[in-house]
């Protein structure tokens, strides 16, 4: 049985670790955003005679090989631990990054893209196991909104760094450039994380442990769901933004390739600081006697509420406001940020099954990836404008508010065949 603060792990270290897997999730979405301001730029669309359906597909590559890997790379956490499997696929996606600065042709970047998706799905499985084993409930909030700002400030700094590159350079240099410089995380990540690679007998008690959860018992929790249909509707709006955002204010709102990377890195800006303060006061609050599920449904519910807002900005009649509220939906809805993910990943989950639930849950974050990047893309070419994109949005975060309030329930949670009753832990 693991416990919540592993040997030899004091305070200072813990946050330490915390605070690289921020910074890894912040370069892996950097990695795997920069390139929505390379499809805002007309040379590269016209260097690979691209229409807009392609463009909703070259962004849509990475999430499927994504997803498709999320509960395989699951596994590998909970089995073999976070240290190696992780710098591993870390190295591994920057140089694919790197090399997509030497592609020629359409096939070579959506191969790239794949194996980019690929060595990333170990990230956020890998985190959130870090994170179950190592905080309590009244501090996963902000450890899972500190890791979110990663999530966030990555594409925030991707669109605006990217470019940079592209207007100053070329957008070949902001591959290469983007990949290399990543690789440097991987030094105080090897020198500073406890070797978590299991021994043969530990491997062992590891495995009799994960089969007191079965993928069934996953499968028939209406929590599990619950989960993936609320990070499907959250992650349809910000991939939406990741992947659509640049080409959005460039093309319809008329801003330079520059100020679309400004005003992107703003909005991501925003959910990110709000993200952080939301778990952190739902932390608060919990500690001082409230019901840990109920503060968290309430956040989660607000953030959704609050990201309606968006349809507000997609008809704005004057640019200033349009701005104000792509900003503001993006940024309040950061309300929902680390509550949903505490929730759904941690709160209401066992222990043992945090890496292989996470696992399941990212590939409906994935499809939404997906589904965000291809659909709009085909509602661009039908309609003309992107109202009818951030229509489909206002849909899905509307059924992500509902699907809060009626299927987290803790009596729903995946249960856990334990001959020993002691390794269910909410």
């Amino acid at each position: 049985m693991e416990t919540n603060k592993p040997a030899g792990a004091g305070i200072a270290s813990r946050w330490a670790v915390l605070a690289l897997l921020a910074v890894g999730v912040l370069i892996s979405f950097v990695d795997r955003t920069s390139i929505s301001s390379t499809l805002a730029d007309p040379g590269f669309v016209r260097h690979f005679a691209l229409t807009s359906v392609d463009r909703g597909w070259i962004n849509a590559a990475f999430f499927w090989s994504y997803g498709l890997f999320q509960v395989p790379m699951g596994w590998v956490a909970d089995r073999y631990g976070v240290k190696w499997p992780y710098a591993i696929s870390f190295a591994l996606w920057c140089l694919a990054t790197a090399l997509m600065g030497a592609v020629t042709a359409l096939a070579s970047l959506v191969a790239m893209r794949l194996i980019i998706g690929m060595a990333e799905a170990i990230v956020i499985p890998a985190s959130y196991r870090w994170i179950r084993n190592n905080f309590d409930e009244s501090r996963n909030g902000l450890a899972v909104g500190i890791l979110a700002m990663g999530n966030k400030f990555g594409p925030a700094l991707g669109a605006p760094v990217g470019a940079w590159f592209i207007v100053n350079y070329s957008w070949q240099v902001m591959f290469i450039a983007t990949g290399l410089v990543g690789l440097v995380w991987l030094a105080p990540w090897l020198l500073l994380v406890r070797n978590d690679l299991p021994t043969k007998a530990q491997l062992g008690i590891a495995n009799r442990s994960a089969r007191t959860v079965t993928l069934g018992s996953i499968l028939a929790s209406p929590v599990v769901w619950g989960g993936m249909i609320t990070n499907f509707c959250y992650g349809y709006f910000t991939f939406f933004c990741m992947t659509w955002m640049p080409a959005y204010l460039v093309e319809q709102r008329g801003l330079s390739i520059t100020r679309s990377g400004l005003y992107t890195f703003f909005s991501f800006a925003g959910i990110a600081i709000v993200a952080a303060l939301a778990g952190w006061a739902a932390d608060r609050i919990i500690a001082r006697g409230g019901n840990a599920i109920l503060v968290r449904k309430i956040f989660t519910i607000a953030g959704f509420v609050g990201g309606c807002t968006v349809l507000l900005g997609a008809y704005a009649h004057t640019l200033e406001m349009a701005l104000f509220w792509n900003v503001l939906s993006l940024s309040l809805l950061g309300l929902t940020t680390a509550n949903n993910l505490v929730l759904s990943r941690l709160t209401l989950i066992p222990r043992q099954a945090i890496g292989l639930v996470t696992g399941v849950q990212q590939v409906a974050t994935s499809l939404a990836g997906g589904v965000a990047a291809s659909l709009s893309g085909w509602l661009l070419h039908i309609s003309g404008n992107y109202n009818l994109p951030m229509l489909v949005i206002l849909v899905f975060l509307v059924i992500g508010a509902l699907t809060t309030m009626f299927l987290f329930r803790p009596e729903w949670a995946p249960k856990v065949n334990d001959i020993h009753g002691s390794l269910q832990e909410a």
